[in-house]
């Protein structure tokens, strides 16, 4: 049996953000044929020091990355969410960058939040999904010869 694969209607992105963009899907690309471990430590390492992002600044970089990238558009949901999750990041916020599966029937899927409100999700109802693994925004580290004054 196979799913229907749904291809997400995309706007124009902006000029400033369709660069971003693309630089965001070609390192998402990368990391997600990493492993879980790899995946994740690479995403708490980008989180670091990212304000927390807003519903509308995550819905316009999760636009901006269904704009120039047809693979981010249907059934990659995987590079998707992490592009979306960069390029919010190169703006300086994060969103909560989630994944979790589904078990009947079962299907895995990708996604970012905030505040624990999926992003853009129109087309998955993810009610029925158990989290495997969220990257929350980390604080920055403390660098050395910092201290409280």
């Amino acid at each position: 049996m196979s799913a229907p694969i749904t291809v997400e209607a995309a706007t124009r992105a902006p000029a400033h953000l369709r660069l971003g963009a693309l630089v965001a899907v070609g390192i998402a690309r990368v990391l997600a044929r990493q492993s879980p471990r790899r995946l994740r430590r690479a995403l708490e390492r980008a989180s670091r020091g990212g304000r927390p992002a807003t519903a509308d600044e995550a819905l316009r970089a999760r636009n901006a990355v269904v704009s120039v990238s047809m693979r981010c558009r249907g059934h990659w949901c995987l590079q998707r969410s992490i592009a979306t999750a960069l390029l919010c990041r190169s703006g300086g916020s994060w969103p909560q960058w989630c994944s979790g599966v589904r078990v009947q029937p079962f299907l895995a899927h990708a996604w970012v939040a905030v505040d624990g409100v999926p992003v853009g999700e129109r087309h998955v109802d993810l009610q029925d999904f158990h989290l495997t693994l969220a990257v929350p925004r980390r604080q920055a580290r403390p660098r050395a010869g910092d201290r409280d004054l």
